[in-house]
């Protein structure tokens, strides 16, 4: 279970130092826009990049970490050139993320797409560094591994998701025998409204259209889907202790309460923000305090007018029943789930499945697939692998 206020109690280092995965990328980017606030609070000691090898090296001139990793091996004698700092090591490829994941550092922003990010969060715990996850994909594919690594080193895991950033606040002070049941909302996407017809035409271009927040593609597309969501659910179940049926999934179109929990006496918190993911990362960065953030627009409620809430529907939004299933099948069904999702989405991207496939071929591979019980990486990474080959194959067989 995740501890979100419990560096609230002991002192706290004057710098706390700050490592993150996909620094080019929404969250990380995002992640260093808040560093740069507080220079006398937060430290970057190290860095790992994607294909953006551009972006990487200007952020690494801005905060000189120690090590940085691009993910190319080719184009590490580029960076190491264009910095021309003896001080920063560069590395590359998995073994880069595993060397960044496991440098000394007070947080390890996880925020890898995928589940490329879950063999350098082990090696984070490993090290005993604490973790902010906002690559969900980790705890979906390995949520009970990795919880065993780190109450193995004593490392934290803190969640850096808006809801579950959200759901940390609430719980707040609360035993869990007071709480009846958490809920996570989601905007419901492009298609909050349309009709199956229209879902089924539905184009890469209108998927990508996100009402509210700003992410990368595929996060984006698995928003439009709910699969999201319904990996948050999965998420929440392990960095909470809460069984499935104690986590519910609300749509509120308006994306400004995060989440919410439901107490056994019929009372009820939420937290509200405009949505905005500095919000959330300045939080579990600032933890005890809360760090300002003045120049972003405030909420205003008064002008907001009125806030909204409606029922999900499985049947337009198959993830949100497929995760009840993974679930209950546990194991590595959730890893098959994900593997299997992240094949369909780009596939789609690509224009080689249509919008409804996506989860028709995550049921697929759950048909297909044998579950193991997913207890050691090696398990992880078979599903992974098995759960890819046979999307693949099953889109192959809609496109003879």
């Amino acid at each position: 279970m995740t501890e979100p206020d419990a560096a609230a109690s002991g002192p706290q280092p004057s710098t706390r130092k700050i490592s993150i995965l996909g620094c080019t990328g929404s969250i990380g980017t995002q992640t260093l826009d808040v560093v740069a606030r507080f220079p006398e609070r937060l430290e970057v000691v190290a860095l790992a990049g994607g294909r953006n090898v551009d972006l990487l090296i200007r952020q690494a001139r801005e905060f000189r970490p120690s090590l940085v990793s691009v993910a190319a091996p080719e184009e590490v004698e580029r960076v190491r050139r264009e910095l021309a700092d003896p001080a920063i090591r560069v590395v590359s490829g998995l073994e880069g993320l595993g060397e960044v994941a496991s440098v000394p550092a007070d947080l390890l922003i996880g925020a890898l797409v995928g589940s490329l990010g879950l063999e350098p969060v082990v090696s984070a715990l490993q090290a005993g560094n604490d973790v902010a996850l906002a690559n969900k994909e980790v705890l979906v594919t390995a949520g009970p591994l990795v919880l065993d690594q780190a109450s193995r080193s004593g490392a934290k895991l803190r969640p850096l998701d808006s809801e579950h950033v959200a759901i940390a606040q609430c719980l707040a002070g609360h035993p869990l025998e007071a709480v009846r049941r958490i809920w996570l909302t989601a905007s419901g996407g492009p298609f909050r409204q349309a009709s199956p017809a229209e879902m089924a035409q539905a184009t890469p271009e209108q998927a990508l259209a996100h009402p509210n927040w700003d992410m990368g593609p595929k996060i984006t597309i698995d928003s439009a889907t709910l699969m999201n969501k319904a990996f948050e659910v999965i998420e929440a179940r392990w960095l909470f202790d809460l069984s499935p049926e104690r986590i519910g999934v609300i749509v509120h179109p308006e994306s400004i309460i995060h989440s919410l929990v439901e107490f056994s006496d019929g009372s009820w918190l939420s937290q509200l923000g405009t949505p905005d993911m500095r919000i959330p990362i300045a939080y579990t960065l600032g933890l005890p305090e809360r760090l300002p953030l003045p120049d972003l627009p405030p909420l205003d409620l008064v002008a907001l007018g009125a806030l909204h809430f409606e029922a999900p529907d499985p049947k337009r939004f198959p993830a949100l029943r497929l995760v009840e299933e993974v679930l209950h099948l546990g194991g590595t069904a959730p890893a098959l789930l994900n593997a299997a999702n992240e094949v369909a989405v780009q596939a789609f991207l690509q224009g080689e499945l249509p919008f409804p496939g996506i989860a028709q071929a995550a049921e697929a591979v759950l048909e297909r697939e044998p579950i193991l019980p997913g207890l050691e990486l090696d398990e992880v990474r078979d599903a992974d692998l098995r759960g890819r080959r046979a999307a693949h194959d099953w889109i192959r067989e809609c496109n003879p």
